[in-house]
């Protein structure tokens, strides 16, 4: 393989998705045939997917318990570069901030410093309240006082908040060996505001090196605890090829915790779900 792009989004958007994660797929391949590098390739596949309402980023965010959007995204290279944005709001497209942010002398922007930050750099104001949203954030609440949870959730049972899945995300290889990964969300289905997840995290959410690139998705505090993308790609560094090393990191995990994994290197491509996750995979020689 010499260019490779491989999109996701999230664990347990199922196959009916796939047609939204194959455009973003084609997008990031239209970006390498056409000269641009890995990097820019998981920009506009991720694009293509945070434009998407059907996924949980961008413009199908999910809202916090505040009925507020606070979206996360971030992005890594094989050059040991790296950006993102966490609980930034009233913007279109995360990961073009995130990348923005990969030219400052900073890793990662949160809160109102990256809507400043991403005012400065030109984007306008945008509102990704969807209707979806709307509808969800009343499940969510219904479901609260209900105690209907999923076990992930146990401990808001016990957690009272007044008034009271899912990440897309790519990686790509391109002809000269430079990794990129992606990712970019609007977090889990119950969040209170300023909740962080695994995303923007380097080495929870996404890592890249000299060896290939990885991201992931599912329930980001569980993610976090086990620093996932990083423990994928030291197996991938050690040898083990990207699929075995994907399928390692999803067996960390009990099977209530849904989670999902992408990766490539030179030894090939790597997809693992305990969940349907609609994902795509183009390789060229």
């Amino acid at each position: 393989m010499t260019r490779v792009v491989i999109t996701h989004g999230g664990a347990g958007a199922g196959k009916e998705y796939s047609d939204g994660t194959q455009r973003a797929a084609e997008k990031g391949m239209e970006v390498l045939r056409n000269g641009g590098n890995a990097l820019d390739a998981v920009v506009e596949a991720i694009v293509v997917l945070e434009d998407d309402e059907r996924f949980n980023a961008g413009t199908g965010s999910y809202a916090k318990l505040n009925g507020e959007i606070e979206m996360d995204a971030a992005l890594m290279d094989s050059r040991m570069q790296a950006g993102g944005v966490a609980a930034i709001k009233r913007v279109k497209n995360p990961i073009r901030v995130a990348r923005c942010v990969m030219e400052t002398p900073h890793v990662l922007l949160v809160g109102d410093g990256a809507v400043e930050f991403a005012r400065m750099k030109g984007f306008p104001d945008y509102d990704p309240m969807t209707e979806k949203a709307r509808k969800r954030l009343a499940e969510v609440k219904e479901k609260l006082k209900t105690g209907d949870l999923p076990p992930w959730a146990e401990k808001w049972k016990k957690f009272v908040y007044p008034g009271l899945t899912g990440t897309v995300g790519a990686v790509a290889m391109d002809e000269t060996g430079y990794y990129a990964a992606g990712s970019s969300t609007g977090g889990t289905s119950i969040m209170l505001p300023g909740r962080v997840g695994d995303s923007p995290q380097i080495g929870s959410g996404l890592y890249a090196g000299k060896h290939g690139a990885v991201t992931t998705t599912g329930i980001g505090e569980e993610i976090i605890k086990r620093v996932l993308c990083k423990s994928v790609y030291d197996k991938i560094a050690r040898g083990m090829a990207p699929q075995k090393a994907c399928e390692w990191g999803v067996s960390l995990f009990p099977n209530e915790i849904s989670v999902g994994i992408i990766a490539v290197s030179k030894k090939g491509v790597g997809v693992a779900s305990n969940r349907d996750m609609a994902h795509w995979v183009i390789a060229e020689e």
